[in-house]
C-alpha cells in the first residue's frame, strides 16, 4: 500500500467513523422528538432541539460529501491520475495532499473557484 493509498484509507476510516456517530445521533434526536411536544414558539428547548437536528444533519451531510470524495480518490488512485490537478493536469502538492487526501486541485486552481 503506498503512502497515498495508506492516507486514503485511514481517512476514509476516519469519515466512516464519523457518518456512523453523526447517524446514530441524529436518530437520537429523532427518536426524542417523537416522544415530546415541543412547541417553538412558547418551549425554549424547543428552539435548541430545532438548532441541534439541523446542525447534526448538515454535519452528516457534509460528512457524506467527504466519502464521496474520497472514493473519487481513491479511483483517480486506480486510474494513476492521483494527486494531478483535474483543471491544470500540474501536480497537486504533496503538503495539499497531506492536509486534504481527497483535492482535485492544485492550489491555484483551487482559488479560481
Amino acid at each position: 500500500m503506498t503512502d497515498h493509498a495508506g492516507r486514503l484509507a485511514a481517512r476514509r476510516a476516519e469519515t466512516l467513523t464519523t457518518i456512523e456517530a453523526l447517524s446514530g445521533r441524529l436518530d437520537g434526536i429523532i427518536d426524542s422528538s417523537r416522544y415530546e411536544t415541543n412547541d417553538d414558539e412558547h418551549d425554549p428547548e424547543g428552539v435548541t432541539v430545532a438548532f441541534e437536528r439541523a446542525q447534526t444533519a448538515g454535519l452528516l451531510e457534509m460528512a457524506r460529501a467527504e466519502l464521496r470524495a474520497l472514493d473519487a480518490a481513491d479511483a483517480r488512485l486506480a486510474a494513476g491520475t492521483y494527486g494531478v490537478c483535474v483543471r491544470c493536469g500540474r501536480p497537486i502538492a504533496a503538503a495539499r495532499l497531506d492536509a486534504l487526501p481527497a483535492a482535485e486541485t492544485c492550489i491555484r486552481c483551487a482559488g479560481r473557484r
